[in-house]
């Protein structure tokens, strides 16, 4: 059997450079009615244009027929159809390549050089969270999930600021949010010195406000940087506190000095750590202009600064239905009682009786925080950052039947947990055997649209996804930057739709006619019962009868998942 890990883009590649010289054609297909007869194709139009009367030379149907080559998927057949070059795969030898190494498609490609240094900055986190904005929130969750992707990706990633509110490690704990804390201030001294030969006498000779050290001109450094790089034009003058020189310090630090780095040389890396090293600042809309300033005091004070310096502007966040002073604490608070609630309307009987005892039983707290911060997590990250976000508030909003949401995904997390426990568990006392090699499954077996479905639009696209969630347009010219959290979003909600989908029709697990009356006690359990012929996966004399279907997650599953 072929090794080595199969790969979308790397057979959409090999496609288009079996047609020849010109624009990419070749497409992957996603729909279920498309996919039933091919999966690839290329279009009709996209041919007449690349061929003048559209019909492709025999030699090239032969040689898309017969691709090879690292990472390419295996080819069935490729013929021309009324709707263009269709290509159809050897689909039983793709399961049997991805399912046999299906940790290889669960991180994205090995990048071929070591990744960037990124320094991610989100300003938001240097206030208490009482008084933090629904926005400021967006761009904390923004700023954590692009860490976790560039860090999948091989990126050494820092974050600024180590809070040192006493109470923010606590709120980031709720929401899973992982992110330094630390009780010192950055040393400012030698930024100080720095600045205080370049500030501007004060007014009249007035006394300044208290903590505030006085004036600097930006002017020349943003004529330096270009208007056309994005900077405010209204961009002049900027106070010098002892608060700002503590930020650029901390900044200063985290550029300079990275874990591994040996003191002894740090000195002499300084320089090239700087120009190597990228810093992104996630900012609401509502602090750019400040972080503005910010990037052009750090340019104007230290040489050493980093010549990249992005901007990823999260757009801002309406809230129907509620007062414009919601903070995220009461927006949490608000999303967990909508989850309590939606989840008692859905699970009453068993919460009466897990609580009839027990106030606030840990297994069903647990599924509620987890159930709230997906909630949250899918509503602040499914719209593209630098766009407006609009949030509906109202009762009803959350729910358990909707498949837009973080809460059906986390549902469908649960249930595989369930089916996976359900078999652990039946193996132990006998029921299944214990798991067989992947080489010897029969995987011709998996006949079914939705097997397909989750492994071509699942399984094997996964590591590209991962990749492009990571990718940030640093060395396009500007001020900004833009981060793609929506593509995971809608990524796992289509996902999660296909394994709904597929669950609710197909009986999963089955029970060998040997021990039917051992199973039939479960058969029934949870609602309908589904017949469908034994699958690859079901233990050997598999009859048709179910050991149960539409499994209702149970706390404890769903609080792994």
């Amino acid at each position: 059997m072929a090794t080595g890990r199969l790969g979308v883009g790397e057979t959409l590649g090999a496609l288009n450079t079996a047609l020849g010289p010109g624009d990419p054609v070749w497409f992957k297909e996603t729909r279920a009615r498309h996919l039933r007869a091919r999966d690839f194709l290329a279009p009709r139009p996209a041919l007449q244009a690349r061929f003048g009367d559209g019909q492709v030379p025999e030699r090239v149907v032969r040689a898309v027929a017969g691709l090879q080559g690292p990472g390419v998927a295996p080819v069935l057949r490729c013929a021309p159809t009324p709707a263009g070059l269709a290509l159809q795969l050897q689909r039983p030898a793709v399961f049997e390549r991805v399912l046999g190494a299906v940790a290889a498609y669960a991180a994205p490609a090995a990048p071929a050089a070591p990744g960037p240094r990124v320094v991610l900055h989100c300003p938001a986190l240097r206030s208490a969270p009482g008084v933090l904005r629904l926005s400021q929130l967006r761009a904390v969750l923004v700023a954590d999930h692009l860490a976790r992707a560039l860090r999948a990706h091989g990126a050494s990633v820092r974050l600024v600021p180590a809070v040192r509110d006493p109470h923010m490690p606590t709120f980031l704990q709720q929401l899973c949010v992982d992110w330094p804390a630390a009780s010192q201030r950055a040393d400012t001294e030698a930024l100080r010195s720095l600045a205080l030969a370049e500030l501007s006498p004060a007014r009249d000779g007035g006394a300044l406000p208290p903590g505030v050290l006085g004036t600097v001109c930006l002017k020349e450094v943003m004529q330096e940087r270009g208007h056309a790089a994005g900077y405010d034009p209204n961009l002049d003058k900027c106070l010098v506190t002892e608060d700002l020189l503590s930020v650029l310090a901390e900044l200063q630090e985290a550029v300079r000095h990275w874990p591994g780095d040996g003191p002894a040389g740090l000195a002499a890396a300084a320089e090239a750590d700087a120009d190597g090293c990228m810093v992104v600042h996630v900012v609401s809309c509502e602090e750019e202009f400040q972080q503005q300033k910010l990037d052009l005091l750090w340019w104007k004070l230290d040489v050493q600064a980093p010549l990249t310096q992005k901007h990823l502007v999260c757009g801002p966040v309406k809230a129907a239905g509620a007062p414009g002073t919601l903070t995220a604490p009461e927006y949490y608070d608000l999303r967990h009682a909508q989850v309590c609630k939606a989840s008692a309307l859905k699970h009453g009987r068993e919460l009466a009786r897990d609580w009839g005892t027990t106030p606030a039983d840990p297994a069903w707290t647990e599924v509620f925080s987890v159930l709230s911060v997906a909630t949250i997590k899918f509503e602040m990250l499914s719209t593209a950052p630098q766009s407006q976000l609009l949030l509906a508030l109202a009762d009803g909003s959350v729910s358990t039947k909707g498949t837009k949401s973080g809460t059906f995904v986390m549902y469908n997390c649960a249930r595989l947990a369930t089916l996976f426990d359900g078999y652990e568990h039946s193996m132990e006392q006998g029921l299944y055997p214990t798991f067989p090699p992947v080489s010897s499954l029969d995987f011709s077996l998996l006949q079914d649209e939705g097997e397909w479905l989750l492994l071509f639009n699942g399984v094997l696209p996964f590591p590209d996804l991962l990749s492009q969630t990571a990718a940030l347009a640093c060395a396009a010219p500007g001020l900004h930057t833009t981060a793609r959290t929506e593509m995971m979003c809608k990524f796992l909600i289509q996902l999660s739709m296909d394994f709904s989908s597929y669950y609710n029709r197909v009986h999963i697990l089955g029970v060998s006619t040997a021990r039917r009356g051992r199973g039939g006690a479960l058969a029934g359990v949870q609602g309908k019962q589904w017949k469908r012929p034994a699958g690859p996966f079901s233990p050997p004399g598999a009859s048709t009868t179910p050991v149960w279907s539409n499994v209702c997650p149970s706390p404890a599953s769903a609080g792994r998942a």
